[in-house]
């Protein structure tokens, strides 16, 4: 049974992936900016990875292995051009009924003065540009290994006064828990739905198909060593190789490092974490680096809450 549904899933894919590439030709572009920062310490190669409400963005159907009841994400990402770039999300545990979540993405900038050709200074007339994205998330076990799940989102651009467009998109993803050393594979169809259309152009949504694999190659007590290997083909551009590993100590203290493949800019990364009781409550916080060449350096940070 579980070899059919990962048969159905691979054929949506290979019908989708038909799409050529058409660089420049998809907007909301803040929907390829990673969220977690345990995710972009490790370049980006998480699918495989994910878990709790940060899977929300990077595999929905991960909710499905919630050991907790709820789990709640908050994540901040220092943008370039002090653009600020925020994720908000909760996933929770239904038992029977499968795993629920939803989730907020916000990418807004600084203030802008309104300038005209006979006006390059500006009118006096301010501005804010911003995007958002707002999904809920669905995900249950098929088998005992075998996790599909799903988010539909709302996204909504505004650039100024009546550039405003609003789409919707659908994500689907399915993983494989392999049973060995907590190796796991996951596929994703991210961003599939409608386009926008500013002024006379029509753009689409930054579709695109990512696969991955991970797990253990050192684990000795509560000491592990996780490596993953994650290819990204989005639909306006070649595909991406992204890398990157853990090593938790105690699953207390975490390191993380990655590297992307054929990316534009995005090179290294590195980052950390440490996870916590507090009130009989379980908290991590986790921060990351990550280097755009000539772009510069960004950095993010973020909590998570274990119900």
């Amino acid at each position: 049974m579980k070899k059919n549904y990962i048969v159905i899933y691979l054929t949506i894919i290979n019908i989708m992936i038909a799409q050529y590439e058409r660089p420049g030709s998809t907007s909301a572009q803040f929907l390829k900016i990673d969220v977690s920062p345990a995710a972009a310490a490790m370049a980006g190669s998480y699918i495989s990875v994910a878990n709790g409400a940060d899977a929300l963005y990077y595999n929905p159907a991960a909710i499905a292995n919630m050991s907790e009841k709820v789990n709640l994400s908050f994540n901040k990402t220092n943008w370039f051009a002090g653009i600020v770039h925020d994720y908000s999300a909760i996933a929770f545990n239904a038992g029977r009924l499968g795993s629920f979540g939803a989730l907020l993405t916000r990418l807004v900038t600084d203030e802008m003065k309104v300038r005209t050709p006979m006006q390059p200074d500006g009118t006096g007339e301010t501005f804010y540009a911003g995007s958002y994205r707002l999904g809920a998330a669905y995900a249950r076990k098929m088998t005992d290994r075998v996790n599909f799940g799903g988010t539909f989102n709302y996204i909504f651009i505004s650039l100024f006064r009546e550039f405003k467009q609003e789409a919707v998109t659908l994500e689907l993803s399915a993983s494989y828990d392999v049973g060995i050393r907590d190796m796991r594979f996951a596929m994703k169809i991210g961003n599939f739905g409608s386009s926008v259309k500013f002024v006379n152009e029509i753009y689409e949504m930054p579709t695109n198909f990512s696969f991955g694999l991970s797990g253990n190659i050192y684990d000795k007590g509560p000491n592990k060593f996780l490596l993953s290997a994650s290819i990204l083909k989005p639909n306006d551009g070649p595909p991406i190789g992204l890398t990157g590993f853990e090593y938790s100590m105690n699953q207390i203290i975490f390191f993380r490092g990655g590297y992307n493949f054929g990316h534009s800019t995005a090179t290294w990364s590195m980052g950390g974490g440490v996870r916590f009781k507090l009130a009989e409550r379980h908290f991590s916080t986790d921060f990351s680096v990550n280097d755009f060449s000539a772009l510069g350096i960004t950095s993010r940070y973020g909590i998570n809450l274990h119900f």
